[in-house]
């Protein structure tokens, strides 16, 4: 592949890869456009984040393969994606994502069940007679 530039992205249960290549601004996902993939706008907007910061948008086509997790995870994931695989085009852009947390992998998954409870936390009902 000619000058495409390449990062994964994670979050919760979903991993992005991302390619970026100098373009009109298209968005493939799982081959098919953003609209179609993401109908709901919060989730379009967090995926054109870090083009937006960063003055990139409509500059690159962005191909992404995701899977794992639901909606909202997988858009983080390539908001992620999207942000490391900037850095890879121009390390300028580092200082704007890094102050805003684009760079750093969020942490927060989803807590294990634990034996005499009946989700994470969640105990059973107490009956004191």
């Amino acid at each position: 592949m000619e000058n495409y530039f390449y990062a994964t992205g994670k979050r919760k249960c979903a991993i992005a890869r991302v390619w970026l290549k100098e373009g009109a601004g298209k968005f493939i996902i799982n081959d098919r456009t953003l609209e179609e993939y993401f109908p709901r706008e919060t989730s379009q907007m967090i995926i054109k984040q870090p083009f937006e910061l960063t003055n990139t948008l409509g500059k690159f086509d962005v191909k992404v393969n995701v899977k794992g997790g639901g909606i909202s995870g997988q858009a983080g994931a390539i908001k992620h994606g999207i942000a490391k695989a900037l850095l890879e085009v121009d390390n300028n852009f580092r200082s704007i994502l890094k102050r805003l947390g684009f760079l750093t992998r969020d942490a927060r998954i989803k807590e294990r069940k634990k034996y005499g409870r009946k989700k994470a936390r969640k105990r059973f009902q107490y009956s004191k007679r």
